[in-house]
């Protein structure tokens, strides 16, 4: 049983994620600090700031409706990714480093939704 928002290892992969994109997007062009770096780093930070807000929620209703904001702030990113690659923005090793990143929190997000969804809760 988890005891904090923090124990969930989706979670934990989304900030790593978040600290990775903060660290890609310090190189960015400074005219992009309030278009796609800031765009870039506001999804990012949606991912694990929903699973957090999602975790205290009673209902199963509730709980996946923060999971699937997450969701779609992740696939936002997948964009953002590519973006940033396209104009040459990151290099191929963080643009590889983003995608496996982001793979993984993904894959773990679908998990613990599925968790979710297959548990019995009282509501």
């Amino acid at each position: 049983m988890t005891q904090s928002f923090k124990d969930i290892l989706a979670w934990k992969k989304a900030h790593e994620f978040v600290l990775n994109v903060y660290r890609a997007t310090n190189d960015f062009p400074t005219h992009e600090r309030f278009g796609l770096c800031s765009q870039f780093q506001r999804a990012a930070v949606s991912i694990p700031a929903n699973i957090a807000e999602g975790y205290r929620k009673l209902s199963k209703a509730d709980k996946l409706r923060f999971l699937n904001i997450a969701q779609g702030s992740l696939e936002e990113c997948r964009y953002y990714i590519l973006l940033s690659k396209d104009l040459n923005y990151i290099t191929d090793s963080i643009y590889y480093e983003l995608t496996k990143s982001i793979e993984d929190v993904s894959f773990l997000l679908n998990a613990y939704c599925k968790g979710i969804i297959n548990k019995r809760w009282e509501e």
